[in-house]
């Protein structure tokens, strides 16, 4: 297990450099300069090349990266370019929305995709079975952010249940901070539980025809137990593989939901500041949401090698 974890720790650290240069040039080479941005088409030149000065823009391309990648290593990300406040601070503050909501909606999507596809499995053939799959249908095909309007029209406008928008705060008590969230959160969580619970369905029907399941039986188990006992835990690999790009998605790319609840969250911040050409937050931003993703995948990793040894044993 030990050979197993140090090799993914090198992958890791791999992505995570390779991550970096191409973050630092898609960003680096988007038209349009910051400092022009910020002073308008009619500033002076000497005005101009003074304020590339002190955001380091004069500098050379070499020399940025790796100061952006040094501070980024003692979590210094640099000073906003429009607000004039530590990068840092604010991914601080905004994180502190966007994780929540990642973790609650996959919560929400794991709640609803297992116990729907294992259901649909058992019965496969059947009239649940065909009512699952078209509600997963239905889920897959409807976008998030429709299901987000919706939602705000049933249980915001009509119902009064929930605020149509905005965030209560952690200050303001764990029980306000996730009910501001839990619409934005089912909004996220449904179109993943289609797909979710289509995976598990068709994992565990493969699960279902293999020899040991048949000498489970024959051991004398029902079938409700080997399907429990055997199948479920046969079947995790490719659903892992699954939750862990679910929960990359809901953390990178919440921008719509967060626009449409306005959630002050980081997908939020990357569309403020792509529009103002704040460059600094953008890089630094999108580097700590890959970072995250990469973490994640990298756990993924070790769950695989926990449900099934045999896959330490092949590396």
């Amino acid at each position: 297990m030990l050979i197993y974890t140090l090799r993914r720790l090198a992958s890791l650290t791999v992505s995570l450099i390779v991550a970096s240069f191409v973050i630092f040039a898609v960003i680096e080479v988007i038209p349009g300069d910051p400092a022009s941005f910020m002073l308008g088409v009619n500033a002076r030149p000497d005005t101009l090349a003074a304020l590339r000065a002190e955001l380091g823009l004069d500098q050379s391309l070499p020399v940025r990266y790796f100061a952006w990648v040094s501070g980024m290593l003692t979590g210094d990300f640099g000073i906003s370019y429009t607000y004039k406040t530590p990068v840092a601070g604010m991914v601080a503050d905004r994180i502190w929305v966007s994780l929540p909501l990642a973790i609650y909606a996959l919560i929400l999507s794991t709640a609803i995709a297992f116990p729907a596809g294992i259901y649909a499995a058992s019965r496969r053939g059947g009239v649940g079975d065909t009512a699952v799959m078209g509600a997963t249908q239905l889920g897959v095909a409807i976008p998030n952010f429709w299901f987000a309007m919706i939602l705000v029209l049933i249980f915001a406008i009509n119902l009064r249940w929930f605020s149509a928008g905005g965030f209560a705060g952690w200050d303001k008590g764990l029980f306000a901070g996730l009910w501001s969230l839990t619409l934005p959160a089912i909004a996220l969580a449904l179109p993943q539980a289609a797909i979710l619970a289509r995976v598990m369905r068709s994992s565990l029907l493969d699960m279902l025809g293999e020899d040991f399941m048949r000498t489970a039986r024959a051991k004398g188990l029902t079938r409700r137990q080997a399907l429990w006992r055997h199948a479920v835990r046969n079947a995790m690999i490719p659903v892992l593989t699954i939750l862990g790009l679910q929960f990359s998605f809901l953390l990178a790319g919440g921008i719509v939901i967060e626009q449409v609840f306005f959630l002050p969250g980081l997908g939020r911040l990357i569309f403020q500041s792509i529009s103002a050409r704040d460059l600094i937050v953008v890089e630094s931003v999108v580097m700590l949401l890959v970072f995250l993703v990469i973490v994640v995948n990298f756990l993924v990793d070790l769950t695989y090698a926990w449900v099934d040894p045999r896959l330490r044993r092949r590396t």
